[in-house]
């Protein structure tokens, strides 16, 4: 029998970090698990983030009313699970128009740092996009600001960077989720004074791994995660198997934070932005942004149960 991600969810939740969260655990779970939340620095200014962002590329303005109230539980899920980094950008629809309106109403601005991209050819349709998306997020400037899929990059970092002098941007970056726009997304952390990179990478997926992370610890740039859960094909890989006991090691009861923590646990790792429409998704993964993560040899037992059911 295929087990869906809101099954697994109900079969195993964490105490403590269910507590933290305000969810009710089960009572048969022990009430001693360190739900301390998990901060990494931004290298190029020490600024400490929470590893676990939320990812809105399925967010719209114009959404039927019970996904509109949706959006609205996952962002309250998310600040009470002490999230704060949000990724958006203007080519998910209208994404930053429902972020925008949602945090006026809530009057939340201030809560969240804000990061969003610019996706144009051209120097003044870069601009025009960029002040786009400014005025749909009803914000006067955004903590980090990326080349989108590495589009027309060094053209567009050059007005970014000119935007982070003024004071209108905080951080300036780029982004891929294709492994074979690795080598570009390389040679332009080795050229450009890049505060962040956005890069794939899961449990499923390690290319990263092999010069995008090692690469950013060198040349300190903050790394943000995308696709950490592999577009769900993790959840399908392990539909018929129990989590493993050992995952209590590192503060974990369900599949979700397992994946989500073997992300963030890694050193060059600043935090994984995981797509969240759903409430009860957004409560199974903000467990992850609390408690222990899991050391070398864990993350190779992580990997070894993978690789064995992809």
């Amino acid at each position: 029998m295929k087990l869906s991600r809101r099954h697994l969810i109900a079969a195993s939740a964490s105490t403590g970090a269910c507590l933290a969260l305000g969810i009710t655990p089960p009572p048969a779970v022990a009430a001693d698990i360190v739900t301390t939340r998990i901060l990494k620095p931004v290298p190029s200014s020490g600024e400490q983030l929470p590893v676990i962002g939320l990812g809105t590329n399925r967010w719209l303005a114009d959404a039927p009313a019970a996904e509109l109230a949706a959006q609205r539980g996952v962002l309250e899920v998310f600040r009470q699970g002490g999230g704060r980094v949000i990724d958006t950008a203007p080519s998910y629809r209208t994404s930053e128009k429902a972020l925008g309106d949602l945090l006026t109403e809530l009057g939340m601005h201030d809560a969240f740092f804000m990061a969003t991209k610019v996706d144009r050819e051209l120097r003044e349709e870069g601009i025009a996009r960029m002040e786009y998306s400014l005025r749909s997020l009803g914000r006067d400037s955004v903590d980090l600001m990326q080349v989108h899929n590495l589009r027309s990059a060094e053209m567009q970092l050059a007005t970014l960077f000119k935007w982070r002098d003024a004071g209108r941007i905080r951080y300036v970056g780029i982004t891929t989720s294709r492994n074979d726009q690795h080598a570009e997304t390389a040679a332009l952390m080795r050229s450009q004074p890049l505060d962040f990179v956005q890069v794939n990478y899961s449990l499923a997926e390690r290319a990263a791994e092999d010069v995008i992370l090692p690469l950013a610890q060198e040349r300190k740039i903050a790394v943000m995660v995308n696709l950490p859960l592999a577009r769900g094909r993790l959840f399908s890989a392990v539909a018929n198997t129990p989590l493993p006991d050992w995952a209590a090691e590192f503060d974990c009861s369900s599949w979700g934070p397992f994946f989500l923590k073997y992300v963030v646990s890694h050193p060059a790792v600043t935090c994984a932005i995981p797509g969240m429409t759903k409430v009860h998704h957004a409560r199974d993964n903000m467990l992850a942004n609390h408690g222990r993560l899991p050391d070398a040899a864990t993350r190779r037992r992580q990997e070894a149960l993978l690789d064995a059911l992809l």
